[in-house]
């Protein structure tokens, strides 16, 4: 009997099916990473990072996960520790027992009761600059008193 066992996103596995949440990789509990992290599929952080997070698809940092870094992805949900921006096209999630110190850019945001977060949010409904929303609006100007007759 013939066991063909595929991980971290190798074609043909679990039905075919490929990233959208999926996990794909895993930053395991005890394991320290230092750097730039550019990242394929959906990923799961139990570990500790320090640097910069970018990925394609979910970063979920795990109750023990420990980040001290900008992350950059579609979906970002946090139960853990983290210090550092998030930037997500899609939305950004705090869990009950996370901490997050940095600012957040997202379409949506949810903060669960019991989360900290220490920092500032902007709502995008797509990437900066191209919607007439997030566009600097010209400020209007007082109205002119009008004169006695």
């Amino acid at each position: 009997m013939k066991l063909d066992v595929k991980i971290f996103g190798s074609e043909g596995d679990m039905n075919g099916q490929k990233g959208e949440g999926r996990i794909e990789t895993i930053i395991g509990k005890g394991t320290n990473i230092e750097g730039t992290v550019n990242i394929e599929g959906a990923t799961r952080i139990d570990g500790n990072v320090n640097g910069k997070l970018v990925s394609n698809d979910i970063i979920t940092v795990g109750p023990t996960g420990v980040v001290k870094a900008e992350i950059r992805a579609k979906a970002i949900i946090v139960g853990g520790r983290v210090e550092g921006n998030l930037i997500a096209s899609e939305k950004v999630e705090l869990q009950a027992k996370s901490e997050l110190i940095g600012d957040i850019t997202s379409k949506s945001l949810l903060v669960e009761h019991g989360a900290v977060f220490h920092g500032s949010s902007k709502m995008r409904e797509s990437a900066p600059g191209s919607s007439p929303a997030m566009q600097a609006t010209p400020k209007a100007e007082p109205p002119r008193p009008i004169p006695p007759r």
